[in-house]
């Protein structure tokens, strides 16, 4: 049995699709901060077979949640203070997010005007489909492994 410490003040993401806490790592930037993280890969699960779970030692404002929600809305976020869940963070599509992935339209003003930020509104939730704020291309989310997150 693999035994993981508690860690003390952070958050603990769980319910990831197994082999995705790495990707996940990567878009919260989490290779880029100071902060300890523990990651669990292909745990056995009641509820999903297999899965992730990140445990990360920090300061939960750090953590984008719009990010977190783009990638897997069924993720599951419990923050710690002094050794205990005090929370549980429920994620919900963001109706704007920037920076977090990239228009793919060749012809969007983002393409040629490299400092204007990447901005996607949520055209339709219940589809999970953004559109670029300037060109309108379609991003579906469904699609999110193909496209370049920023």
């Amino acid at each position: 049995m693999l035994n993981v410490g508690q860690i003390e003040e952070g958050f603990v993401l769980d319910h990831i699709k197994a082999g995705q806490s790495l990707s996940i790592y990567h878009h919260l930037q989490l290779d880029k901060r100071d902060c300890t993280v523990a990651m669990i890969m292909n745990a056995r699960s009641g509820k999903m077979g297999k899965k992730d779970i990140l445990k990360v030692e920090c300061n939960i404002e750090e953590l984008n949640l719009d990010v977190l929600a783009v990638i897997d809305r069924n993720i599951t976020v419990n923050v710690i203070k002094d050794g205990v869940i005090v929370d549980k963070k429920e994620l919900t599509l963001p109706k704007e997010i920037q920076r977090v992935f990239k228009c793919k339209n060749p012809r969007c003003i983002t393409s040629i005007e490299q400092e204007l930020p990447h901005i996607f509104f949520l055209s339709d939730e219940e589809k999970g489909i953004y559109r670029c704020r300037y060109c309108e291309e379609k991003f579906d989310m469904r699609s999110l492994e193909r496209v370049k997150i920023l």
